[in-house]
């Protein structure tokens, strides 16, 4: 899943809107307060919050993308971890826009990230006992709570940066770069962990001693030595493109779910998990007051209500409707990975216990392609990378379109999800830097928007999956794709070709601070 389920999506997103959310005055503080000076040393007692905070989420999200990326497969039955998925990221679209605000005006930040972190809890618990009246809530609950988590999150950090760029005298922009690129090191590694320690307790006992278990000598035949047995060439021809939801595991025995008794042990591990990263929190992380004091806010006030008729406001934007279908496209592709790809391909062609190796492969190349995407940018520029992206991901779709897995081909499986997660770093990057490029000044309706429509095309993919076969899915993946570089070329081309256009010379309107109304503003590029 990506987001798949890469929450890396979710992280980023956010974390464009630190102005809207990390601004928040300090409850019941009197604004004549003058701010507190620190000592030098109090630059090793920010880090250690930094350092803290990051741990945290790594043991969170170690539990959650762990959990997340098995349901498609673990709770296939009446695609209950499909939908289940889609509970989360449909409820997320709601808990985005009405949530933050007023959580972490009635929490403070810390402890917003507290119940946040307690809401996700009721999700691994469900796994323990997997209905749809468990597992539905669950999933809800953390839609609801993931909006607070992450504008919380954005909100310690940049105002951690800034006491740290007063103790220090570093500059506040640079001192934000860092401390969000350290909280990045701990978060990606938290999709390595969690499929870790899913694949290591599945396979345990791997599927050639199983098998074995359930044969005599005499039933051994020179097929089953070469591993060319008929459930691999079921496999060949029922597998991937040709997956069907329904199809049943006395067709596919890499299908048949793990024991209940593994399954326990991943959900008992995930918990601690869970509960740990609560703890590191409540105890290990100074309270925001102790930096804010004096802050003022800057918009950060808005109510869900009009934050919604802000972010509406924006669709009339020409420049925003071309770039929808690509926006959702990010979600939709994310969501296939995780609900599809592991279930179809992964799971059907090598194994449940295998699902877990291969999301390593796609979180490690997702986290060091985001690093350094930046910086190749800055030598070739948007366009090349961006064209390069493309083709990969149509090379990759087509690819999965004609390709038989098989546990014959192990490598396949890693080479595609390696690519797959180097070229959603490209759009994740560029899609949401070029939200910033195109609406400056509005960027709290802007990246409202990706999030809406980013979450929009993973909860679209998570409903449909239960109802069509794997070659229709990836047939619309790819009309999203060239639907969306075409809207994205063309707002390329209409920004270079006419810098004093309507589009690319016109910024309708901006946030202001409280108190004050919106106002159309002309901004000339």
């Amino acid at each position: 899943m990506v987001y798949s389920i890469s929450d890396k999506v979710q992280e980023k997103n956010d974390c464009s809107e630190a102005e809207m959310d990390s601004k928040f005055q300090r409850v019941n503080s009197d604004e004549n307060d003058s701010p507190i000076q620190f000592s030098p040393k109090e630059q090793w007692r920010i880090w250690k919050n930094v350092l803290v905070v990051g741990f945290a989420f790594m043991l969170q999200f170690t539990a959650f993308w762990g959990a997340s990326n098995l349901q498609s497969s673990v709770n296939a039955e009446a695609s209950l971890g499909t939908f289940t998925l889609a509970a989360i990221y449909g409820s997320l679209i709601l808990s985005n826009i009405f949530l933050p605000v007023i959580v972490i005006r009635w929490l403070g930040v810390k402890w917003t990230i507290c119940l946040a972190f307690l809401v996700y809890v009721p999700f691994i618990m469900a796994q323990f006992y997997p209905r749809f009246y468990t597992m539905i809530p669950a999933g809800l609950a953390v839609g609801f709570g993931g909006g607070p988590l992450w504008c919380a999150k954005c909100t310690y950090l940049t105002i951690l940066s800034e006491a740290y760029a007063k103790v220090t005298g570093v500059g506040a922009d640079i001192t934000v770069t860092r401390f969000f690129g350290v909280f990045f090191l701990f978060y990606q590694f938290s999709q390595v962990w969690g499929n870790l320690i899913s694949s290591a307790v599945l396979s345990s006992e791997g599927p050639a001693v199983a098998a074995l278990s359930n044969s005599t000598l005499n039933n051994i035949t020179f097929a089953d030595v070469f591993n060319v047995s008929t459930a691999t060439r079921n496999s060949e021809e029922i597998c991937g493109a040709n997956f069907c939801p329904g199809t049943v595991v006395e067709a596919i025995p890499n299908l048949a779910p793990p024991s209940t008794s593994k399954i326990n042990t991943i959900t008992g591990i995930y918990l601690a998990c869970m509960i740990a990263a609560v703890l590191a929190v409540a105890f290990g992380v100074d309270s925001v007051k102790r930096y804010d004091q004096g802050r003022k806010g800057s918009g950060s006030d808005i109510s869900g209500l009009r934050l919604l008729a802000v972010i509406v406001k924006q669709l009339a934007n020409p420049s925003q409707i071309l770039i929808l279908p690509i926006t959702m496209f990010i979600g939709a592709e994310q969501a296939f990975l995780a609900a599809d790809f592991t279930s179809a391909f992964v799971s059907c062609g090598w194994g449940i216990s295998n699902i877990g190796f291969v999301m390593i492969c796609f979180g490690v190349c997702n986290g060091i392609a985001s690093i350094f995407i930046g910086g190749i940018i800055k030598i070739t520029g948007r366009s090349p990378v961006v064209c390069l992206a493309l083709s990969l991901h149509v090379a990759l779709i087509v690819t999965l379109l004609v390709w038989k897995p098989s546990e014959q081909a192990k490598l396949t499986f890693f080479i595609i999800a390696g690519l797959w997660g180097f070229c959603d770093a490209i759009w994740l990057v560029q899609i949401n830097s070029l939200y910033g490029i195109l609406f400056p000044g509005k960027e709290e309706a802007a990246y409202s928007n990706f999030r809406l429509w980013e979450s929009t095309g993973s909860v679209i993919t998570y409903i449909y999956s239960p109802y069509l076969c794997i070659d229709v899915k990836l047939s619309l993946l790819l009309c999203l794709l060239i639907i969306g570089a075409c809207g994205y070329t063309a707002v390329e081309v209409i920004e270079w070709k006419g810098k004093d256009g309507e589009l690319g010379g016109k910024r309708e309107f901006k946030l202001v601070k409280s108190g004050e109304k919106e106002k159309s503003l002309e901004v000339a590029d």
